[in-house]
């Protein structure tokens, strides 16, 4: 048996990483982008390791790790991801040292991760609890709205998206998600905000 990698408790107790989910078109992608243009020092992002292969523009380390297989499934052996899963035929996870690569360097780690990676992390045996925030649209109205106005999605692809922010906002809102905060997005800068201040803290 592959010997387990071991966890760093102290660097990331000392700069607790948070997990932001959220369906897709509540804004996460916006939010994290004007809070790391806020505080360019304070953070870092949980790059992923894919066996996907990369596409073009995309750089190995900045969009993702892409590994093959075998190391995926050897790191997997290991216990060296928090998360990871399979989608359309490939693997995807969340790294342990990558995580705490950037606690070491003083950085609060933020991970946007999927539903069924928060239940992992929130499940993990070992890796200590980070903090958990869910980014909600107001409605499934409106989030089919800004789906729609996207105009990047064919038909099947908006629906599918329509009925996993269904099946998360149903798991956000039931006593079995680890979620310590709930945010609203019915308006971006307010919405912002309480991120901000749920993140970072008042008065920063």
């Amino acid at each position: 048996m592959a010997p387990t990698v071991p966890i760093d408790t102290a660097a990331l107790s000392s700069h607790i990483p948070v997990v932001v989910s959220g369906p897709s078109g509540t804004g996460k992608s916006t939010i994290l982008q004007r809070l790391f243009a806020e505080f360019p020092d304070k953070f870092g992002f949980s790059v992923s390791h894919t066996t996907r292969s990369p596409r073009d523009g995309e750089q190995n380390g900045r969009e993702y790790y892409f590994v093959t297989k075998e190391v995926f499934l050897d790191l997997v052996e290991k216990k060296g991801f928090i998360e990871h899963a399979q989608f359309s035929g490939n693997y995807y996870g969340t790294s342990i040292k990558v995580v705490e690569d950037i606690a070491e360097q003083g950085r609060i780690c933020i991970l946007d991760i999927e539903m069924e990676g928060v239940k992992q992390v929130a499940n993990h045996p070992t890796f200590p609890r980070p903090r958990f925030l869910f980014l909600s649209p107001p409605s499934m109205e409106v989030l089919e709205q800004r789906l729609r106005s996207r105009a990047t999605d064919k038909e099947e692809a908006v629906l599918k998206r329509l009925n996993q922010a269904k099946v998360e906002m149903e798991y956000a809102n039931s006593g079995e998600a680890p979620h310590d905060k709930i945010v609203v997005n019915d308006n971006l800068d307010k919405a912002y905000q309480e991120v901000r201040e749920f993140i970072v803290g008042k008065g920063a």
